[in-house]
């Protein structure tokens, strides 16, 4: 009906402030979000660890506990800040929007400072001065994460259009990871080395480009959804923790993610020291971002037909087991050169890119599917729960990274690893992703339920109860 509010749906309310269909602009929009989110998270999540070992001197297993500590954090931070925001009322601009716009300014000025070398200090100096500043800037991405993330369930409510949305994150996402992987180490290693002043550089030059996208992602996305005054959150958790317990399909892609982001997590920290110090060569770097990321452009015009016939789970399994089965192969051919390594490399990243695809459509089925169950729409609370399971994987992957590259002998002071130090690093970048990425796709197949045939009900179901 039409009010003085918006046009009533099956979600809610479309705002009157718009009559703009959904189009490319919603779909460059969002993925200039999390263009700008991954300018710093791939940044910090490739690079952050060896600017801590190398030229900050820290211990690999003491940058371990931090990334642990910092990311269980950042965890909580995540729900606090998803549930704060579902309890606002919507602004003219969105419930979402805002924030983004708000906080990126704090975000990428603390991400400029994780990355300043004060020369001559202690070590105590430069670990308190990592556990300040990377917690400072995990808080504050969080502020922005969580807002960016949920808004996709209020760009559109029709799931052909949020599959796109899924895609075009990706895209972005994949784009940023372009660019910080292959000029990343040009920027930031010199004759193979960690360059401090580089890295500033780096950062500074990232920050920008973050900010920039972070900003058209203001302007080109459009909030059509509003919730109605009766479905808004009054600050009942207990409820809200209730519903979850119920909802099993959110329950199994939370536990789903946080095993991938562990692999996914792990693999970005130690691919650093496989290609610095077993294969010699950092530049490599650089073709493994660019394989990477023409592997997923590869998967992307496959990943709607495919889901299309064969399911979003069905999808993402195949492309897994696939990844799962190439990392084993190269634990098992310990002698390929660099470039061999990085072309059997590239098959992995096709298969887990349809994974990466379709996961944030995924996080969209899982909250109408809370919504179905509970008649409440709280999707920031919803996905900040989902965000949750990944920082918790990412916290998991950084503490058994540093702990793992420790474990094997890394020493960062040697010009040269030993041979048992070099089998070790071999080990953790095939063989552990090959067992993750194997249980991830046990876990979609048996535990996950929302097969093709189930998403079509639910959506039928849905639209049932909203003509009832």
């Amino acid at each position: 009906m039409n009010t003085q509010t918006g046009l009533e749906t099956s979600k809610g309310f479309v705002s009157s402030a718009t009559n703009r269909k959904f189009g490319l602009r919603d779909k460059l929009g969002y993925l200039f979000g999390d263009f700008g989110n991954d300018f710093f998270f791939i940044l910090v999540s490739s690079f952050l660890m060896v600017f801590y070992t190398d030229v900050f001197g820290i211990n690999a297993a003491a940058v371990g506990g931090l990334f642990l500590i910092a990311r269980l954090w950042d965890a909580i931070a995540d729900v606090t800040w998803g549930r704060f925001i579902d309890t606002r009322k919507a602004s003219p601009n969105g419930k979402f929007k805002p924030w983004i716009f708000r906080m990126s300014f704090p975000l990428v000025i603390t991400g400029v400072l994780m990355f300043i070398h004060l020369p001559g200090m202690s070590d105590g100096f430069y670990l308190a001065y990592a556990y300040v500043t990377y917690i400072l800037w995990g808080t504050f991405y969080s502020t922005v994460n969580i807002p960016y993330g949920s808004m996709a369930s209020v760009i559109t409510s029709d799931p052909v259009e949020r599959t796109s949305l899924s895609t075009f994150r990706t895209l972005g996402s994949s784009l940023a990871g372009l660019i910080i992987n292959v000029v990343g180490p040009m920027i930031i290693f010199v004759d193979n080395k960690a360059d401090p002043n580089r890295f500033l550089l780096a950062a500074v030059i990232f920050a920008v480009l973050s900010l920039s996208c972070y900003m058209a992602c203001y302007k080109l996305s459009t909030e059509r959804i509003i919730a109605p005054e009766n479905n808004k959150v009054k600050g009942n958790l207990g409820a809200t923790l209730k519903g979850f317990s119920k909802n099993k399909p959110l329950i199994w892609i939370l536990v789903a993610s946080l095993v991938f982001m562990t692999c996914f997590m792990l693999i970005g920290s130690v691919n650093i020291y496989l290609f610095k110090d077993y294969f010699g060569s950092t530049t490599a770097l650089s073709m493994v971002g660019f394989v990477q990321t023409v592997a997923m452009l590869i998967a992307m015009p496959l990943v709607k037909p495919l889901v299309a016939r064969f399911g979003k789970k069905e999808t993402a399994s195949a492309g897994l087991l696939l990844a799962a089965a190439i990392y084993a192969l190269l634990y098992f051919l310990p002698n390929v050169s660099t470039n061999q390594f990085i072309g059997i490399l590239s098959i992995a990243n096709f298969g887990y890119a349809f994974f990466n695809m379709v996961i944030w459509a995924f996080v969209t089925d899982v909250i109408d599917y809370h919504e179905y169950i509970t008649g409440l729409r709280e999707d920031g609370t919803v996905y900040s729960i989902y965000s949750f399971a990944r920082k918790v994987g990412q916290a998991i992957a950084g503490g058994l990274g540093g702990f793992a590259i420790s474990a094997v002998g890394y020493n960062a002071t040697l010009k040269s690893q030993t041979p048992a130090t070099l089998h070790g690093l071999h080990t953790l970048a095939t063989l552990m992703p090959a067992i993750i990425l194997a249980l991830v796709f046990l876990i979609l197949v048996f535990l996950y339920p929302l097969n093709k045939k189930r998403t079509l009900q639910l959506t039928a179901d849905i639209a049932e109860r909203s003509h009832s």
